[in-house]
């Protein structure tokens, strides 16, 4: 009797399951939030965002979370999958005692299949993923010479293979490989991971020459160099390192074709997955969750890489389609890409488990116009805070003692500092208590400043530039004078 009692409660166990919606979550590297054409970008050709945002809702202030590294995108993976800011993630490399979101939803009779990038080790690959294919087991590499790797059911990988097509290619393969193989029976996530547009700047030639014949214009807050020492700038840093200073206007003009190519090419692969999506039986019941670790300077400030807290970096697009979600609309609700956590057990019809950071979106479905929080606070490690209202935001640089305040309504672009004049000494004492409220809350500890500063000076002519071993011949002939020997990933 237990056992026939046992059998029907597994087989109601697997048809509630197989109620539930899948879940195809498209994660990109590095891409800004101004980087879709349905978001307003007249200069980027993405169709296939455009037809995803056309179908869902577009969340235009989405944010990383800050980090505690700079491998940003390490910090963000870490919170999107734990649901944890990051202050609470003390074993950063395992995140031991923190489940993490597939390896939950596979609890709760989920397939887990994870395609692409993994840069926070094997260890917490194999208990989030089931199985998984055409895997990157690292930050980056040479986009045309990946080595991919299988994700086997006992938790091992397979021997590396190096890919032999352009990489969101192979990611695109595996992943559509995985979405008709499916049925009904069993709802699945599945996770895909792209190392683009993040570096090399090597898209397809196609793709660039596309770019170097129809030029987007330069980032409004371009600047040859960043201004002040913001505690990243100085040293050998590999993102900063891949122009000279000052930044020449053609140089970046030049990696933001091909940056743009990448995005481009990456949209084209998005593409492919929605058209296997839409051409299976799940189609009605599939949630496609697009997003980015975080943006990229790409020029704006001075800067390169994400290591900073200004909008254009800390930013992400985000895009969420399926049943229930509305079409063609768009949201200015403050979000967190950790926020998804929450949202996809809302999603999924599962419940919440206790103890996790960031807010459920679910109510910003049913209203765009709702907002689920009032501020948002960026840490990144110890030597950059900002907060931001609806309005203003307040940078916090604690190594030099330096505070910048922007109107975000008047100047998107954080160009115009008005830290420092008598009428707006109220709002930078306000922003100053809501940024110590928020370390309260995340748990944290860095002071807000020190009491010797060093140096706002940069002299950039003393910096040396960091080459890493995955730029390819033309690139390292191209912007590093045919350097051969790298000093960094070897």
């Amino acid at each position: 009797m237990k056992l026939v009692f046992a059998f029907f409660l597994l087989l109601s166990s697997i048809a509630f399951a197989a109620d539930r919606p899948n879940i195809v979550f498209l994660f990109a590297d590095d891409q800004r939030p101004d980087t879709v054409a349905a978001h307003g970008n007249d200069f980027i050709k993405t169709p296939h965002l455009d037809r995803l945002a056309a179908n869902g809702l577009s969340f235009r202030q989405n944010y990383c979370a800050g980090s505690y590294s700079g491998a940003v995108c390490v910090a963000s993976r870490s919170m999107l999958m734990t649901g944890q800011h990051w202050h609470n993630i003390k074993d950063t490399r395992n995140w031991d005692g923190l489940p993490t979101l597939p390896e939950r939803l596979g609890e709760n009779g989920y397939r887990t299949f994870a395609v692409g990038k993994w840069h926070n080790g094997l260890k917490t690959l194999a208990r989030s993923f089931q199985s998984g294919k055409n895997l990157y087991m690292g930050g980056m590499s040479d986009h045309t010479k990946v080595p991919l790797q299988e994700l086997k059911t006992d938790g091992t990988l397979a021997e590396k293979e190096m890919g032999t097509r352009f990489s969101s290619t192979h990611f695109a393969d595996a992943a559509i490989e995985f979405i008709d193989d499916q049925d009904s029976d069993q709802p699945y996530m599945l996770y895909v991971a792209f190392t683009a547009p993040h570096d090399p700047r090597n898209p397809p030639p196609s793709y660039r020459q596309l770019y170097y014949e129809n030029r987007p214009p330069l980032p409004d807050n371009f600047l040859p160099d960043h201004p002040f020492d913001n505690g990243h700038v100085s040293g050998k840093k590999r993102d900063e390192g891949l122009a000279a200073h000052p930044r020449e206007q053609s140089v970046v003009s030049d990696q933001l074709c091909e940056y743009y190519g990448l995005i481009t090419h990456l949209d084209g692969q998005v593409g492919r997955i929605l058209d296997a999506i839409e051409s299976s039986e799940e189609r009605d019941n599939t949630i496609v969750i697009y997003t980015a670790d975080h943006g990229l300077a790409m020029g704006s400030h001075g800067l390169l890489g994400k290591q900073n807290v200004y909008e254009h970096s800390m930013g992400s697009p985000l895009i969420v389609s399926g049943p229930g979600i509305p079409k063609g609309k768009s949201t200015e609700a403050m979000t967190y890409i950790l926020d998804l956590h929450k949202t996809i057990f809302s999603l999924c019809g599962l419940p919440i488990p206790n103890g996790i950071d960031g807010r459920d979106l679910t109510a910003i479905f049913n209203d765009p116009t709702a907002s689920v929080r009032e501020s948002i606070f960026l840490p990144f490690q110890d030597i950059m805070r900002a907060v931001r209202n609806d309005r203003y935001k307040l940078h916090v640089y604690p190594k030099i003692n330096h505070v910048l305040l922007f109107d975000l309504v008047d100047d998107p672009e954080e160009m115009n500092n008005l830290a420092d004049h008598p009428s707006y000494a109220g709002i930078v004492k306000q922003l100053t208590t809501l940024m110590e409220n928020w370390q309260k809350h995340v748990g944290d500890l860095s002071p807000l400043s020190v009491d010797n500063p060093g140096p706002k000076e940069v002299d950039f002519s003393k910096i040396e530039r960091s080459l890493d071993r995955w730029q390819p011949d033309w690139i390292r002939e191209k912007y590093f004078d045919g350097r051969a020997n790298a000093d960094h990933g070897n």
